[in-house]
């Protein structure tokens, strides 16, 4: 089923063999791939991140074999476009407002994106859906849960609906499902051939600047990603700083539970200023507000070195707050509460 997706011309496509697919070893002369004798990082990076992949398996708990690294989700994104979607002729599916780069890749790759509003609550809209679902020109559908901007997450009997009854693939974006009350989609990914689960390090895990993403996906999507990526797409020092810092688990949980309870306070203390209009709900690592104007109150906050993201020109009149430290967030409270006077 999955092959009869792909671009033709990825299904024929000879992949790059780097010189470190034909000889996998770790000890020896190496003179095999033209790199300077000298140096610490000399040496090419594993272009299949087994060890990282490995320990990722085992904090995950999934198979090594089912899981792709990439240059941030971004990759990840990109990626799918590339392999699923002939340009100019294929199409893909999100539901808006939701993460910027799925259009931005969409409009790079010259592929049409068909987008399906979410409802005032930033629910999906199923009936609007349901004709989309048996387009087979429409490859690849990306569902962001919890989603971005928004915060919220998509119910799980709606995205078994989708996987059930799309004809094509579906990434499911969960960036921010270790903030959420949610369970990941990930203990479920056998059930579903058709299933691509994007998570990042970026988020919870605290690595932005690696620009490490994850996608967990049955071994035919793999090997098509395989196929496609750029040969060395993860440098050996980011390979090496993130399975540190994944060795470090309880750290990791220790200040994902400090970042959901300060969301907590965070909320209860946004809920006594007068100015904000509405709170969303969120199960993400930021808060999604409604003000009455949110681009003058954007330029006061900047003023104050306080810099929070303006969502206006995505959903009118609102700004997306993430979660800081302790310090951080008492700082835009005591701005709020200093505005509010």
């Amino acid at each position: 089923m999955i092959q009869n997706l792909v671009r033709k011309n990825i299904v024929n496509l000879q992949p790059y063999s780097s010189a470190r697919e034909d000889f996998t070893g770790s000890e020896g002369v190496f003179l095999d791939a033209n790199e300077n004798p000298f140096g610490t990082y000399n040496r090419y990076p594993d272009p299949y991140q087994k060890q990282l992949k490995e320990k990722l398996a085992q904090i995950k708990g999934c198979q090594a074999s089912q899981i792709f690294i990439g240059n941030g989700s971004d990759e990840v994104i990109d990626l799918a476009f590339r392999i699923f979607c002939n340009p100019k002729k294929d199409k893909a599916l999100i539901f808006t407002p939701t993460y910027g780069m799925y259009e931005v890749s969409a409009n790079i790759n010259e592929v049409e994106l068909i987008k399906v509003p979410l409802t005032v609550d930033f629910q999906l809209d199923m009936m609007a859906l349901k004709p989309h679902l048996s387009d087979e020109s429409i490859k690849v559908l990306f569902l962001c849960s919890p989603n971005n901007p928004t915060g919220n997450s998509i119910p799980i009997t709606e995205i078994e609906y989708i996987l059930k009854n799309f004809k094509g693939v579906v990434v499911l974006d969960e960036a921010y499902i270790d903030f959420s009350q949610q369970d990941s989609f990930l203990s479920r990914l056998d059930e579903f051939q058709n299933l691509i689960i994007s998570q990042t390090l970026s988020k919870a895990w605290g690595l932005a600047g690696l620009r490490l993403g994850l996608a967990f996906m049955n071994a035919e999507i793999l090997h098509f990603y395989n196929k496609v990526k750029a040969p060395y797409n993860v440098s050996t020092i980011n390979q090496e700083t993130a399975l540190q810092a994944l060795c470090n688990y309880s750290d990791f949980k220790y200040k994902v539970a400090l970042i959901i309870e300060e969301r907590t306070k965070l909320i209860q203390l946004l809920e006594t200023v007068p100015i904000i209009l509405k709170i969303y709900p969120t199960d993400a690592n930021f808060i999604l507000i409604k003000v009455h104007d949110a681009n003058e109150l954007y330029q006061k906050l900047v003023r104050e070195q306080v810099i929070v993201r303006n969502r206006n020109s995505v959903i009118k009149n609102t700004l997306r707050i993430t979660v800081g430290t302790k310090e951080e967030n008492e700082k835009l409270i005591k701005f709020f509460n200093h505005y509010s006077k």
